[in-house]
């Protein structure tokens, strides 16, 4: 059985239709569907069975695994920026992750965890995944805390070497669409532009950055699925790596991006940016994809433009917008 944990969210549920096209449906689904509006992206989905978040916690407590475990894809966690209750990202993103990975080494399976680019705080270090120097870094909020908790005590438990976790950057595409304000701007300017026939995007507050000029390292979903399953396939793989193009891009280019996807002019305007996320803002992020091609993974990155020609049009332009298998 392959468990995918958060797998009727976003990145989650892009594995399971991934492990679908390897001709995997030996899958269980875990995560927290409540009145969420998740359950839209298993819709033609190939899986065995699902499971509450809290009902797969109580059997890897107990020492059980009734599911003759493959690997476990770790993507269960709450993922919002803005999220301030600190003890509940303590206790959902790092301590539910350190009992998942103690349970597949404890039955040598594959775990494959989603870690952050938020990590890196404001970039002041850099943003190579260097694992001797992840304790220098220094998040801007609790969710990237939380991320980086679970880094440093894999570390310290002497398991990256067989464990893989994942520092994703800016990813956006297909399955993204009931994650509210955390949604990518792709999928935002998409509704925006439909609506007002224009882009609002932040201003800059650093003279070094014009309006938009902001950069960040946009990665498409089925290039993250395509790095997980490489890591499936290649056990013998493990540490922390990032998840990037390698390329930082503005948003005035994501913007162009999508208005030449929807074949419209571009029309932007700035808006102020709300003071409380003012001084916790990345103005510039790019994942260093070194590590990752030294250890062998081929996957070829999608450009921004590319990808956004085929999330706007393929998807986000249809009637049914998600990654479906059957």
């Amino acid at each position: 059985m392959y468990i995918v944990t958060g797998g009727a969210g976003f990145i989650g549920s892009a594995m399971v239709w991934k492990l679908n096209q390897m001709g995997i449906d030996d899958i269980l689904v875990v995560d927290n569907l409540s009145t969420s509006e998740k359950w839209n992206n298993l819709v033609g989905l190939k899986y065995q069975d699902y499971l509450h978040r809290d009902q797969f916690l109580k059997f890897i407590l107990e020492g059980e695994d009734p599911f003759e475990t493959e690997a476990v894809v770790h993507m269960g966690a709450c993922s919002s920026t803005t999220e301030l209750d600190a003890d509940f990202l303590m206790e959902n993103n790092y301590r539910y992750t350190q009992y998942v990975c103690r349970f597949c080494m404890g039955h040598d399976a594959r775990f494959i965890n989603a870690s952050s680019a938020a990590t890196y705080g404001n970039g002041e270090f850099g943003f190579d995944d260097d694992e001797d120097g992840i304790g220098r870094l220094r998040p801007l909020n609790m969710y990237g805390y939380s991320k980086q908790l679970f880094d440093l005590w894999a570390k310290e438990a002497g398991l990256l070497d067989q464990i893989v976790c994942l520092k994703f950057f800016n990813v956006f595409g297909p399955n993204e669409y009931h994650k509210d304000d955390m949604k990518s701007v792709i999928c935002k300017a998409h509704a925006q532009i439909l609506e007002t026939g224009k882009l609002k995007l932040f201003k800059s507050y650093r003279e070094e950055y014009p309006h938009g000029g902001q950069k960040r390292d946009f990665v498409y979903i089925k290039d993250c699925v395509d790095i997980m399953a490489w890591f499936l396939e290649n056990r013998d793989k493990g540490g922390i790596f990032n998840v990037g193009t390698g390329t930082a891009r503005t948003w005035n280019d994501l913007a162009n991006a999508v208005f030449s996807a929807m074949n419209r002019e571009p029309e932007i305007e700035y808006i102020p940016m709300p003071e409380v996320i003012r001084d916790k803002y990345q103005y510039f992020t790019q994942a260093n994809m070194d590590k990752l091609k030294a250890a062998g993974c081929t996957v070829k990155m999608t450009s921004l433009e590319d990808g956004a020609m085929d999330y706007v049009q393929n998807y986000l332009d249809k009637d049914d917008r998600y990654l479906r298998s059957r």
